[in-house]
Order: structure tokens, then sequence, then C-alpha cells
């Protein structure tokens, strides 16, 4: 069973687009099968894209978990002077965040794969719907790796289901000392922002 959390996704492409449209911009993007939702963009990311203050407007800055590219392009139209790192585990989503930025023009996009990201970067804002259904194990050790790159000023904002654990994973937060918020609610989703 592929997953839009496998490496290499085996099923057949199935080329799409869908209409990224905020208060501030409007984006066609390409998809495809085999990654995050490929039909439209997930209520859940749009809800954080409208919710969240603008990144920081230098430095690095992190999509954790990009699919094909929402949340890394509007960092990247709000922060023109920033960089932002786009990884995935998915090759096949790291293409198509590729296509979409060049489309777009948004050439300080960079589309990595997750384990080809350089250590020494640190980030000053990290926005992310992350892969709740990998398992809490997973997800865990993800955030963990990743949130602790943030600058000492760096905040991360992250947007999980309440009914997939939302509540859970702000209470895992504050047990590794991590400052974490309820930025936002809105139709069952939760922005939690995370600070050291």
């Amino acid at each position: 069973m592929a997953h839009y959390f496998s490496e290499r996704p085996d099923t057949s492409h199935k080329p799409g687009s869908v209409s990224l449209v905020l208060p501030d911009l409007h984006l066609r993007l390409e998809t495809d099968s085999g990654v995050f939702s490929p039909e439209r963009v997930d209520l859940g990311t749009k809800i954080l894209l409208e919710s969240v203050p603008p990144p920081p407007q230098e430095g690095d800055l992190l999509d954790l978990g990009c699919g094909y590219g929402p949340i890394a392009l509007t960092m990247a139209t709000r922060a023109p002077g920033s960089t932002v790192w786009a990884v995935d585990v998915n090759r096949r989503s790291l293409e198509l965040t590729e296509r979409n930025a060049q489309a777009a023009g948004l050439y300080k996009v960079r589309p990595i794969h997750i384990d080809d990201a350089p250590d020494d970067v640190k980030f000053r804002a990290i926005w992310s719907n992350p892969a709740i259904r990998i398992g809490k194990p997973a997800l865990h050790a993800m955030l963990t790796r990743w949130l602790s790159r943030l600058t000492p000023d760096g905040v991360a904002y992250l947007v999980v289901q309440k009914h997939l654990g939302s509540d859970s994973l702000q209470r895992w937060l504050g047990e590794q000392g991590w400052q974490a918020s309820r930025e936002a609610s809105r139709a069952a989703y939760r922005i939690l922002k995370v600070t050291r």
C-alpha cells in the first residue's frame, strides 16, 4: 500500500492541479497521485495559512512535510528575502514542489529530501501540517529532530485536527520542554504555536 509518506509512491501517475486561494495570493499548483491531498488544498493547510502571522522577512524558514508545496510557496511569497527549505520524504512531492516554485517564480524555495537537509541550518520559522498518520513514535521523533533546529527566537506553527490528537500533542510538546500554546482553532483544527 502506497502512502503519501512513502519515499517512492508506486501508485501510477495521475497529474492534476489545484488552486490555492488566500487573501494575499492565488496560485495554481500541479499535483499528482501518491502525494498528500492531490484533489484539493487540504483544509488544515488552508486554515494554517489563513491563521499564522507573516513569517520572518529574512533567514531560513522550513516547511516540514511540504507535499506539492502550498505552505512553502506561501512562505516564499510572504517573505521574499528568506530562503524556504521544503522537506519531505516523498520524492514525487519534492519534484512537484520544485516545479510549482519555478512556475511561480519563487526561486528561493529549496525542495530537499528530509535526510539531505544540511545539519547546520537553523530555522527562524517552521510551518507544518505534520503527517500525523505516520504514528506517534515517528511523529515525535520527527518533531524532536526539527524543532531542535529553531533559532532561539524561532517559532513553529503546526496544524493538527482535534480528533487526530492535537490536544495530546500539545501536552507532549510541553512535557518535552517546549512552550506550546493554541494560536487558533477552526473547523476542528488547532493551530499550535511552539517556541523554546
